[in-house]
């Protein structure tokens, strides 16, 4: 079965949306990052802000929380409901060719038998939180490295109780690449070459 999905996990600001845009313009395939909150909220009937905080994020602490909880059957946490409705987005969107980003994408459509082409994006920190700085979204956060660390963090979390397995292991992905050796731009091109023959414009 020829791969026709690509899916993007990545280090907080390793400019994942900007080269799944990038990609998606080449390829001629689409993309879905913002947009998947857009599906995910149809899909749950939970709250665009609860899918957002909720979506793709959990603290250590949420988790603690989260497993006590889901221990008390018939409880079903809004974390455990939203990972569903993303389940389920992802499988609707992987019967077209297109670009994933996060979501543990990966690891669903593995689960699923589904093949996909899976891409790994992380930095040095310092790169990252001169990214940071310019996406803005640290509101009042003073220091801007222990937001991107707080925000790595969190990702981690989600991905590790959802697939059980750690963010960023090279076995778990097609290609990694440290977006700040190469910039974006390079780092795009360098996939574009890697992916364009097997996409049809």
């Amino acid at each position: 079965m020829d791969r026709q999905v690509i899916t993007i996990s990545r280090q907080y600001a390793a400019y994942g949306r900007t080269i799944a845009r990038g990609l998606s313009e080449k390829l001629g395939i689409p993309f879905y990052d913002r947009d998947f909150v857009n599906k995910t909220v149809e899909e749950s009937g939970y709250s665009r802000e609860d899918v957002e905080a909720e979506g793709e994020s959990m603290s250590q602490g949420s988790k603690v929380l989260n497993d006590i909880l889901n221990s008390a059957a018939p409880y079903r946490s809004s974390y455990d409901a939203i990972f569903e409705a993303e389940r389920q987005v992802v499988l609707k969107l992987s019967k077209e060719p297109c670009i994933i980003v996060g979501r543990c994408s990966n690891h669903i459509l593995k689960e699923a038998g589904i093949p996909s082409y899976d891409i790994y994006l992380y930095g040095d920190m310092d790169f990252r939180v001169e990214r940071a700085r310019e996406l803005g979204e640290y509101g009042e956060e003073s220091d801007i490295r222990k937001y991107v660390e707080k925000r790595d963090t969190r990702r981690k979390v989600y991905y590790k109780n959802y697939t059980g397995n750690d963010m960023g292991e090279a076995g778990l992905y097609s290609v990694c690449m440290d977006v700040s050796t190469f910039g974006p731009d390079k780092t795009m091109h360098i996939l574009y070459g890697m992916l364009k023959d097997s996409f049809v414009k």
